[in-house]
């Protein structure tokens, strides 16, 4: 009586140790994505649940490991402003970034290769911090002219070639100019517009899964 119950404390005992084992091995932390951009990603003029961070949620729910959005898109943000504030960004330690800043460098008329530099610098600290970059295209309106359009809208893929980024060549495809996209505004997406981008995101999104360690 006395073996026996000793086997059964053992048998219990082992079965404790390897329920450990098995949630230490297979339980995973969820992938942290963080939107790191203007108002297009931050989601302006509109409700929490249709930005862009929520859309994408959904879009990813019921992964094994979970995905977690981080929304660290700033309304009005410059590419200088964004570089201002990586370094506190970095702290959520983000697996994977999109990034997309420049937009309102280009509505400001500001020199490209400003920009380019900015963006420069972001991309080196993501990198260093172990995340995969997304690098989201925007072009510059016909109206700041050719020679500024050729040189804004080369500096995304001038980017993302040297540091073999994932590249997706424009975050407004199929949105910018489609008046039932956008807002009144006529710059920013509505839900709809939200819903067209996250639906473009999802394949670089899984292309960076790809390169998870």
């Amino acid at each position: 009586m006395i073996i026996s119950k000793m086997n059964a404390g053992k048998t219990l005992f082992i079965g404790l140790i390897m329920t450990l084992l098995f949630t230490n091995v297979y339980a995973q932390d969820p992938i942290k994505i963080m939107l790191y951009g203007d108002s297009l990603m931050a989601g302006y003029g509109l409700p929490q649940n249709e930005n862009l961070t929520s859309e994408l949620t959904r879009n990813f729910e019921g992964l094994d490991p979970a995905v977690n959005f981080i929304n660290a898109s700033i309304s009005g943000n410059t590419s200088k402003n964004g570089l201002s504030r990586v370094d506190w960004s970095l702290g959520d330690n983000p697996r994977i970034v999109i990034l997309c800043l420049g937009a309102n460098d280009m509505l400001r008329g500001l020199d490209p290769a400003l920009t380019k530099n900015n963006l420069d610098l972001i991309i080196k600290k993501f990198i260093k911090n172990n995340s995969i970059v997304i690098l989201a295209g925007m072009k510059s309106s016909e109206s700041m002219g050719p020679s500024y359009q050729k040189e804004f809208d080369s500096l995304y893929p001038e980017l993302s070639k040297k540091y073999s980024l994932i590249f997706m060549p424009f975050l407004l495809e199929g949105v910018a100019l489609e008046k039932e996209m956008l807002l009144p505004d006529y710059k920013h997406p509505n839900a709809k517009g939200i819903k067209m981008m996250a639906g473009n995101l999802k394949p670089y999104i899984l292309e960076a899964f790809d390169r998870l360690d």
